[in-house]
């Protein structure tokens, strides 16, 4: 094969080149450009360059018209915090109240109701109308020298060594004037900080106010509740019926704990805070059926000079420094009309036999019926007063 190949380079090596025509060079090119899918491609080739050509000899078409270059760099979200345990405990919770102050006729219902003083409370429009009070004969700054102890737990409660005891001290003065005597405890406070500040400024001072042991910010609450002349409790989370699907919360006091349960949660939900005067029940009916526990837990409330005012669950259950049940909850139905006609029933109680106490949850509904119906008590001929005033030594 090499020797084939050098003969015939050899024979063609002094000859002078084949001239071929432009046609016949030309012609293998056109036969291509007659395939179709290689027309396309020439043509789109032909297409681009002659843009390109026409860009780079006139120049950009656009250039003369304004143009501006905005940077899109995205921050990045900072990540969320995690709960803290009473955001997690209240998970819920929180939004129930905010959907009652967003939503008035979730609250009240869409009754308009005359009270007799001439003024209304309806469950649709702004949600708190009651003008805000003046803050008047605020109560003394607590803590009160001599009634608290200092403990891991917070401070204590204890009985003064002149024998001056919390339930007094704390409690708001309040001197009759041979009217019927009706109060009204507002509780379920602090948790949600709109209806808290309205039941604080809206409510007169002789309204007690009950707050939550797990409110954040709780000693705030009851300083400022204290300024406007309110005598504060806090609640004692006790087992219900139910329980553990129908949870209080931590630290609640059980029936099966005895003495032993109530010692050792009792220290960490009465130094939540100072200035008390007397704890309420939170739930706990079956609880306050306990002997063993019950017994205990009033035993340690007397020891300490605290008094005890339950929801009606626990009457005729002695003990505690001082005793008081309420006779009506006035919000088991959370409308305007309803409301009203427990306030009506406490009145009537209270006509018959000289005084009567209700008692109703911090609701953007029950806040507003309770100041509208409170401000005609004296012209209806009877005396607001606070609860102390009607409890009875235990």
């Amino acid at each position: 094969m090499f020797a084939k190949r050098q003969s015939a380079l050899a024979a063609s090596a002094g000859r002078p080149p084949e001239r071929r025509s432009l046609a016949a060079g030309l012609a293998p090119l056109l036969r291509a450009f007659r395939k179709p899918p290689v027309a396309v491609a020439g043509s789109a080739v032909l297409l681009f360059s002659a843009v390109a050509l026409f860009v780079a000899v006139l120049g950009d078409p656009s250039a003369a018209n304004p143009s501006a270059r905005a940077g899109l760099n995205r921050e990045a979200r900072p990540a969320a915090a995690p709960p803290t345990g009473l955001e997690a405990f209240t998970a819920g919770l929180g939004g129930a109240y905010q959907d009652l102050a967003a939503d008035p006729a979730a609250a009240g219902g869409e009754a308009t109701l005359t009270l007799p003083d001439g003024a209304t409370v309806a469950g649709a429009g702004p949600v708190f109308t009651a003008p805000r009070l003046t803050a008047a004969s605020p109560l003394s700054q607590a803590p009160i020298a001599g009634l608290f102890a200092p403990d891991p737990n917070g401070p204590q409660p204890v009985i003064a060594d002149d024998g001056r005891v919390p339930a007094q001290a704390y409690a708001r003065p309040f001197r009759p004037n041979g009217k019927p005597r009706v109060a009204m405890i507002v509780g379920g406070l602090g948790l949600n900080a709109v209806t808290t500040r309205a039941a604080i400024e809206r409510l007169p001072a002789e309204i007690t106010l009950s707050f939550v042991p797990y409110a954040e910010g709780l000693q705030g609450w009851i300083d400022l509740a204290r300024a406007h002349g309110h005598e504060v409790m806090i609640e004692i989370p006790m087992e219900p019926t139910g329980y553990p699907d129908n949870d209080p919360g931590p630290y609640t006091l059980l029936a099966s704990g005895g003495a032993a349960d109530v010692e050792a949660k009792l220290p960490w939900l009465l130094g939540r805070a100072t200035g008390y005067f007397a704890v309420m029940n939170y739930l706990g009916d079956r609880f306050m059926a306990s002997d063993a526990g019950f017994a205990s837990f009033m035993g340690e409330l007397r020891r300490r000079g605290v008094a005890f005012v339950d929801d009606g669950l626990a009457r005729r259950r002695p003990g505690a420094w001082a005793r008081a049940s309420a006779d009506h909850v006035v919000d088991e139905v959370q409308t305007p009309a309803a409301i009203m006609g427990r306030l009506n029933a406490v009145e009537a109680l209270a006509k018959q036999r000289g005084g009567a106490l209700g008692t109703g949850f911090g609701y953007p509904v029950t806040v507003e019926a309770v100041a509208r119906w409170a401000a005609g008590l004296d012209a209806r001929g009877l005396q607001l007063a606070p609860a102390s005033a009607m409890t009875r030594a235990g």
